[in-house]
């Protein structure tokens, strides 16, 4: 954690971090014009975020893109915050609310698991592993254009534009977002305004990029494609995060995380 305390002590970097919370998925030059600062001193900074894992990288195109990392502040949060009275951390847990939950297009999160590439496609493409930390079943033949058949709780199903996208083994896997039905809704507890409301969106995607790390493997998830103002956003942002902690943990003990109970934090 030494790398974050470093990071967040400069000013700079806390405003580099700010515009980002404010406007996420910004380019060199639009994170320059913004802060008014010099492109070398911006580059600097930005080098000192990624290593700190603060931030996460991904390219559209050309365009280098930067992303908030909320992981490192989430470990600082459990880590110290329960150490401290909470009037002296309650600038620690804004800043980690803020990552978790300020709307953003797309939703990108990066974790490092104590794994191989090999064990990390295995969970993410097999109906056993992702029932354990997910709670649905997703089986495909993992065939670009190949459908998914996705089973969450009572509800299951298949849809043409259900689909996978990419899938390169141990390294990058991306496919369509399930479809909204009405006895997905019911499955779930979802009301039939809202399932409508979702269902009415444009149909989104999930990216899981897998690199090697020695000892370790970096995974960072995108979920994109939603529509502006989009319903659908401000939900992903609150499931992701629980869902690839679970799968984290399994992978390094062999166990996932417990349900939370009613009335914890």
């Amino acid at each position: 954690m030494d790398e974050v305390f470093k990071a967040l002590a400069d000013p700079s970097r806390r405003r580099l971090l700010d515009s980002l919370n404010h406007h996420n998925g910004q380019t060199l030059r639009e994170l320059c014009a913004e802060l008014d600062m010099a492109r070398q001193s911006v580059s600097k900074h930005l080098t000192v975020l990624e290593e700190a894992h603060l931030i996460t990288i991904t390219w559209r195109g050309r365009e280098k893109l930067h992303y908030l990392n909320a992981e490192p502040i989430n470990a600082i949060a459990d880590r110290w915050i329960t150490h401290y009275h909470r009037h002296r951390a309650q600038a620690l847990a804004n800043l980690k609310t803020a990552l978790e939950l300020t709307p953003m297009n797309p939703f990108v999160y990066t974790t490092y698991i104590n794994t191989t590439p090999e064990r990390l496609w295995t969970a993410l493409t097999t109906p056993e592993f992702t029932k354990q930390y997910w709670g649905a079943e997703l089986a495909s033949d993992w065939q670009p254009g190949s459908t998914i058949t996705w089973t969450q709780g009572s509800w299951t199903h298949t849809d043409p534009d259900q689909v996978v996208l990419e899938a390169t083994p141990h390294t990058r896997l991306s496919y369509t977002w399930h479809t909204f039905t009405p006895d997905f809704g019911a499955s779930v507890g979802l009301d039939d305004e809202l399932v409508a409301k979702l269902a009415a969106e444009p149909r989104s995607k999930a990216t899981f990029d897998i690199e090697p790390l020695g000892e370790v493997v970096k995974l960072t998830v995108t979920h994109d494609g939603f529509a502006p103002d989009s319903v659908l956003r401000g939900m992903i942002s609150e499931g992701w995060i629980p869902i690839i902690a679970s799968l984290k943990t399994l992978l390094e003990t062999g166990k996932v995380l417990p349900e939370p109970k009613t009335g914890d934090a």
